[in-house]
């Protein structure tokens, strides 16, 4: 049986959201019964999933979500992806704040169904949270890219804002925190970070029409850096958790201490709420998604 997924995104960017919606249409278990948009120039961010979701033959319902985060801020991040928009067919009638909606009909249709991928910041999701307190019960399971979780890489990268869906609205990181969902799982920094890889690494990955797509929309983004599979990650252990190992416990979400705005804290407890993964086998995770990816098409 096929498995019922959710998207949140913030395609338009960093790549690794475009090859994780690339992941989600080639999968052979996944439903991919909606895609919303989360951060700037959310209607640009819905026609790029648009986009790539007909270079992969396949028509999905899109709504574009918050245009702005739950508390002010002048951070207004925009999709470098969306200049090459003219390049790709795609429809253009997607209007900004649709996406909350579209959620609630969509996991109340479905009860007990729905596993909601979020892999941007958290805004839409918490909307949804606070517009309806009976959907997180309704929920299979949440699966959330975001955190870091590792006290060695707090100190050597550029933190808290490396931690960037906590970070950029820590508050609606707190809100998704502190509401409790079936099964609720975090892949954060700590092992997603070991998932780089440049673009000569895998002469094939771009062969097909869909990840044409996915590296000209990504084209921005790899001019200066290289790939890393962090949104693809937790997508893929939606379908086979065992590539990665996880801790149960509970988290904190730092939404006081401006230096530390964002950061979570992890406390594991065998009669905790939330999971993080821990560890991750990145052979068993290329070797899944090059199979996934290139033996759909």
């Amino acid at each position: 049986m096929k498995k019922k997924v959710l998207l949140d995104t913030d395609i338009g960017g960093d790549i690794d959201d475009a090859l994780c919606l690339a992941y989600l249409l080639s999968q052979p278990l996944c439903e991919l019964v909606g895609i919303t948009t989360i951060g700037g120039e959310v209607e640009k961010r819905a026609m790029i999933a648009d986009a790539i979701c007909k270079a992969a033959g396949m028509s999905i319902p899109i709504a574009a979500g918050a245009d702005d985060t739950l508390m002010p801020s002048s951070l207004y991040p925009t999709p470098d992806g969306a200049k090459h928009l003219a390049n790709w067919h795609h429809e253009k009638s997607f209007v900004k704040n649709k996406a909350v909606d579209f959620m609630r009909q969509t996991i109340r249709e479905n009860p007990h169904e729905i596993s909601l991928l979020a892999v941007g910041h958290l805004t839409n999701i918490a909307l949804l949270f606070l517009a309806d307190p009976e959907i997180p019960k309704l929920l299979k399971e949440l699966h959330i890219m975001s955190g870091v979780f590792s006290k060695e890489l707090e100190k050597t990268m550029e933190m808290p804002i490396s931690n960037w869906n906590s970070w950029v609205d820590p508050q609606a990181a707190a809100v998704v925190y502190h509401t409790d969902v079936p099964v609720h799982t975090t892949f954060g920094l700590n092992v997603t970070t070991q998932l780089v890889l440049k673009k000569n690494e895998k002469e094939d990955l771009f062969s097909t029409p869909l990840m044409e797509a996915v590296e000209d929309f990504g084209s921005p983004w790899l001019q200066s850096n290289d790939m890393t599979f962090h949104d693809p990650l937790a997508a893929a252990c939606l379908f086979d958790p065992q590539i990665c190992d996880y801790q149960q416990g509970s988290i904190e979400v730092e939404v006081k201490k401006e230096e530390q705005l964002g950061m979570m804290e992890f406390q594991q407890r065998v009669d905790g709420k939330r999971n993080i993964a821990i560890r991750v086998d990145r052979e068993k995770f290329f070797d899944h998604y090059y199979h996934v990816v290139h033996n759909s098409m």
